[in-house]
């Protein structure tokens, strides 16, 4: 696949809104060193630069066909981004934190046209389901992230082995949760569903939502 450099370095750094950007370090390919390195994520490119204020990238990785991975590495809180076959790189990145790290494995996990194509097709299925006056089918299993390690336990939640394994004296009844919304069969407001646009749809259905949520607490709130 060809690729205009000129077309890239105006894209990495224009002013639209980016999906991820921070610092990373980037292992070499040649050496085992690690290069601190500004990265910006702008849908399935990822663009690193020398640092922030660079006006053209040191170079670029299409993530489509990769995965994402949490990896045992001289740095602290590495990954990997692999690709499948024999001669494919695989690049090593490491975060500053743990936090940042998380970050970046998730929009790196969600930034690749074959989850999006997973995305729309639920969509579809759910949109589907609507039309026919049922319940939309379960999700399709989402891509998993393993969890970093310590001690042979996982830390991928903030909370402490203990505050997850300690059992209740006695359990405690949680809050009654909001009202579910009447089954019926979906109609658009001002027209016919097959229509309307995601935009009005996502409106419509967010107002009747935010009316049962406010009629919910308004009952919480009563004596």
């Amino acid at each position: 696949m060809k690729l205009n450099e000129r077309s890239l370095a105006f894209y990495a750094t224009c002013d639209a809104p980016v999906d991820n950007a921070g610092f990373l370090y980037k292992k070499g390919g040649r050496h085992a060193a690690y290069h601190r390195r500004w990265f910006v994520l702008r849908g399935n490119m990822l663009f690193y630069f020398e640092d922030p204020a660079s006006r053209e990238p040191v170079g670029v990785i299409i993530l489509e066909g990769c995965t994402v991975e949490l990896v045992e590495a001289a740095e602290e809180f590495a990954f990997a981004v692999r690709f499948a076959g024999a001669r494919a790189r695989t690049y090593i990145l490491a975060a500053e934190s743990q936090a940042a790290m998380e970050g970046w494995v998730k929009a790196l996990s969600r930034a690749s046209f074959d989850y999006l194509r997973l995305v729309v097709r639920e969509l579809e299925q759910q949109l589907a389901a609507m039309r026919a006056g049922g319940c939309p089918p379960p999700p399709p299993p989402r891509p998993r992230v393993l969890p970093p390690k310590e001690n042979g336990c996982a830390v991928w939640s903030a909370e402490s082995p203990a505050a997850c394994t300690a059992t209740p004296s006695r359990a405690q009844p949680g809050p009654e949760p909001p009202p579910l919304p009447p089954r019926r069969r979906v109609s658009a407001p001002n027209g016919p569903l097959d229509s309307a646009s995601f935009t009005q749809l996502h409106e419509w259905y967010g107002q009747e939502v935010r009316a049962l949520r406010s009629q919910w607490l308004r009952g919480r709130a009563q004596p």
